[in-house]
């Protein structure tokens, strides 16, 4: 009986001593966490044909945890790219949710839905393609410290309506399952 007793009382404190680690830590997520997160990608290449390709890409974007597991999270869009003389510029806003598993640790999975709107403009011809689409991203998140994580994105499942506004033009739309690892963007976010 007094190993038993022993036992439940030493599984007892471990146990409690655990939960007082975590919530001592700062780490992860939790209710009411305001967090600041952005992609920036740059590149440039010149072919064979001596044809220069430049492209800028810059994507700030916020989120707050309404709950242990859910944040509203939102994004602004600058693109710039440029091959040869031809140049196109863009924008675009993103708003969605998403939903996180094990949050308060240092590792967290996220799965969203957002809905976003682009508009982009070539600038040798004016004309300009206006985008509405609907995104299912798949995420990680790892702290590698209190308040800096390493985050990377993938588009899992998308759908997207283009159309120019020239007369005439018609949607184009496409409808993608992005489980092709080499399209994924890596990212830093900073909780508040």
């Amino acid at each position: 009986m007094k190993k038993i007793i022993l036992t439940v009382a030493a599984v007892f404190a471990l146990t409690f001593a655990n939960a007082q680690d975590k919530k001592e830590s700062s780490e992860g997520f939790s209710k009411g966490d305001l967090y600041l997160t952005g992609t920036f990608n740059f590149s440039s290449d010149k072919d064979a044909a001596e044809v220069k390709t430049d492209g800028l890409t810059i994507a700030p974007g916020v989120g707050y945890f309404l709950s242990e597991n859910i944040a509203l999270v939102g994004s602004l869009e600058y693109s710039s790219n440029k091959v040869g003389d031809a140049k196109t510029t863009g924008i675009g806003l993103t708003a969605g949710v998403k939903y996180f598993w094990t949050p308060a640790s240092k590792f967290s999975l996220s799965i969203g839905g957002e809905l976003g709107y682009a508009t982009v403009k070539d600038d040798a011809s004016d004309v300009k393609v206006n985008a509405f689409g609907i995104n299912v991203p798949v995420g990680l998140n790892y702290f590698v410290s209190d308040s800096f994580a390493i985050t990377s994105e993938w588009a899992g499942l998308s759908y997207t309506s283009a159309k120019a506004d020239t007369d005439g033009a018609k949607n184009a739309t496409s409808l993608g399952l992005g489980l092709n690892m080499s399209t994924i963007s890596f990212g830093l976010l900073y909780k508040l």
